[in-house]
């Protein structure tokens, strides 16, 4: 690999394999997986359901820990750190987009977005700040002070975007971000999602069973059986 793009790797997952036990069994969910993302690079994971789409990204976003393998973030191993660093990297690098915004019900839009940004010990009037600036940049200045019950499905969206990017993080993980909105709504949703990856030349990695997406992206992961499929 040119150290140019070394430089430009976000995400490498090395010899990732993981077995859980059930019911006194061993089941590999993933086998042997290897990729890398780079700096403005947007790629779908795409593969039938149960095949580990959730279990990679979990452990792409140091949620969980593999049975074998390492995961390095902008070129730092993150094999061997505990808990506490690794909840640090998670706020500080990488945004997470769920298929359900699960947003906080009882907080407005601009109050989602401000709370990783208060975990993280940002004042409250930058995280405000930063919250409006996002928020506008995804169309929605009209709807800081809505709750998410009073917004659409894909505004709702949008701000969980906006909250994934609140703490300027490296990599964006999301886990069938599109799975819930509407063909329009859905294609919307995404085209804003790639325009921000491109321009804040960030990484994303998106888990998705659309494959008329997949094929907007950069690259394709092909998950079958726990492996990449080549």
């Amino acid at each position: 690999m040119n150290e140019d793009k070394k430089n430009k790797e976000i995400l490498r997952l090395k010899n990732i394999t993981h077995v859980y036990d059930q019911d006194y069994q061993k089941i590999k969910v993933l086998n042997n997986i290897n990729f890398e993302i780079y700096r403005g690079e947007i790629v779908s994971l795409i593969g039938p359901s149960g095949t580990g789409k959730s279990t990679l990204l979990n452990i792409a976003g140091l949620l969980e820990t593999p049975t074998f393998g390492s995961v390095s973030l902008a070129g730092q191993n993150c094999k061997d750190f505990n808990e506490d660093t690794k909840t640090s990297i998670r706020g500080s690098q990488i945004g997470f987009i769920f298929q359900s915004h699960r947003l906080f019900p009882e907080f407005s839009a601009i109050e989602n977005v401000m709370i990783p940004q208060l975990i993280m010990g940002i004042t409250k009037v930058k995280a405000e700040k930063k919250s409006k600036e996002l928020l506008s940049v995804l169309g929605l200045e009209q709807r800081f002070n809505f709750r998410p019950a009073k917004l659409s499905g894909g505004e709702a969206q949008r701000v969980a975007i906006a909250r994934s990017l609140a703490n300027s993080p490296n990599l964006i993980l999301a886990d069938e971000p599109t799975g819930n909105l509407d063909p329009n709504s859905a294609q919307n949703v995404f085209e804003i999602l790639y325009k921000l990856v491109k321009s804040l030349d960030i990484s994303c990695l998106i888990a998705t069973h659309n494959h008329d997406l997949a094929k907007l992206m950069d690259n394709s992961i092909v998950l079958k059986n726990g492996s990449i499929e080549v």
